[in-house]
């Protein structure tokens, strides 16, 4: 329960628009999921995940990972800034390493 209030208090902060789209992540038990949305147009721009690769390694390697593959991404769609959609997880351990990569790629958030 409390999980569903804190996405829906950071959800409604978060507004990707094209000069500025949203990087949602989603992280499951077994795998990660990063998405770049602008939600004017309601339309997915970049997207990274674990579910199709065969990557080795512990849960926060992968995020990392992840992370370094979605920032590659969108700077191939000319995308520079994004704002970070954390959703109902706390800002630590594998959010913490996705966004690190993310930033060390060059994406700002």
């Amino acid at each position: 329960m409390k999980a569903e209030f804190r996405a829906n208090r950071t959800r409604a902060k978060i507004h990707g628009t094209a000069e500025r789209p949203r990087l949602s992540v989603n992280i499951s038990n077994k795998h990660i999921i990063a998405q770049i949305i602008d939600d004017d147009k309601g339309i997915t721009l970049a997207y990274a995940t674990t579910v199709s690769s065969k990557d080795k390694g512990s849960k926060t390697e992968l995020a990392a990972k992840i992370g370094s593959e979605i920032a590659k991404k969108a700077k191939k769609a000319k995308i520079e800034k994004v704002v970070f959609d954390r959703g109902s997880r706390l800002y630590a351990g594998r959010l913490s390493a996705l966004a690190d990569a993310a930033r060390k790629e060059g994406l700002e958030f």
